[in-house]
């Protein structure tokens, strides 16, 4: 992963243009999650998803750097194997979990990237947890952010209000991710975060499987009666969110200030929220207009509140975005 001392320098418009993808594609995962769980079983799409986003990734990787490429020793493989199931399988797999399931009990998908905003709040805790000790204004951000939490899935008994137990889905997935970024850089992973991402891929693809397997979500299912929009979507996760998206993060990492990549925190669920409403006319109540303002307000606070240090939340082929989204 790049370091400040290790970045090279890049044009504006192509720092920009690189940007624009993550806050858009990654934004966009939510509402693709959505739409690939309308006909799709949740946990195995989803691991169909990073298991084809892996095979490509791999494939690549071989071709252009010769058979080592992929080559890490056994403990480099388990921490990369341990993180990949704590954010794809843990983290993602509870979203996807989450936005399935009938109109009422699904989390909306800007609703789910509004919660998953959470994770720098909770890695900053565990920073604390841990013995480090965050700066003042990291604290007073994750109080913010916790606060707007609160607000967000408090019950209100009107219409459009957030499903509690879909919401309390989503915060464990945070949860997850948030532990999995944490331990990424306290754990011996894969030097190169391209080849981190596709053991983290495979062992959240075969967890996600087996998990999808032992749920009987392939129980009676036809691919035939899956709709083109299903499919779309999952491609579109695969491609756009899975190895685009990803792939200008890391240039980023190396090539813009680490204060500046951070901004996709508390740009994605904006994004998300926008194009929920936009697309699938999810509701925007009251409610999730001033919860979800205190959360990003709270996470932004954070995310500038730790400028001179590297983020707690990149990890080696994945980020503390999510997921992965």
């Amino acid at each position: 992963m790049g370091s400040p001392s290790s970045r090279t320098p890049a044009g504006p418009a192509l720092v920009w243009t690189a940007l624009a993808l993550v806050y858009v594609l990654w934004g966009s995962t939510y509402l693709g999650i959505r739409i690939a769980v309308e006909t799709l079983p949740p946990l195995a799409s989803a691991a169909l998803r990073f298991a084809a986003a892996a095979l490509v990734l791999a494939a690549v990787l071989r071709l252009r750097r010769g058979p080592g490429a992929l080559r890490v020793d056994r403990r480099q493989f388990g921490s990369a194997a341990l993180v990949g199931v704590l954010l794809l399988a843990g983290g993602n797999g509870l979203v996807v979990l989450a936005e399935s399931g009938p109109a009422g009990v699904a989390v909306p998908s800007g609703i789910a990237a509004l919660l998953v905003a959470t994770v720098p709040l909770l890695v900053a805790l565990l920073r604390t947890a841990s013995g480090d000790r965050p700066r003042g204004w990291t604290f007073a951000g994750v109080t913010v952010g916790f606060l707007g939490l609160v607000l967000l899935v408090l019950p209100t008994g009107e219409a459009g209000a957030v499903p509690l137990a879909g919401a309390l889905t989503v915060v464990a997935g945070a949860t997850c991710w948030s532990v999995g970024s944490f331990l990424s850089g306290r754990l011996r992973m894969p030097t190169d975060p391209f080849v981190a991402t596709v053991y983290q891929m495979v062992a959240g693809a075969a967890v996600l499987a087996a998990l999808g397997l032992a749920r009987g979500e392939l129980r009676g299912f036809s691919p035939a009666e899956v709709t083109g929009r299903s499919w779309a979507a999952l491609a579109y996760l695969m491609v756009a969110g899975s190895l685009v998206a990803f792939t200008a993060y890391v240039w980023l990492l190396h090539h813009a200030p680490i204060s500046l990549v951070a901004t996709y925190a508390y740009v994605n669920p904006v994004v998300a929220v926008v194009l929920g409403a936009l697309l699938v006319a999810e509701p925007v109540t009251s409610q999730v207009l001033i919860g979800g303002a205190v959360i990003v307000a709270g996470v932004a606070l954070v995310v500038s509140s730790e400028r001179p240090r590297q983020p707690s939340g990149k990890v080696g082929g994945a980020t503390a975005e999510p997921a992965r989204r």
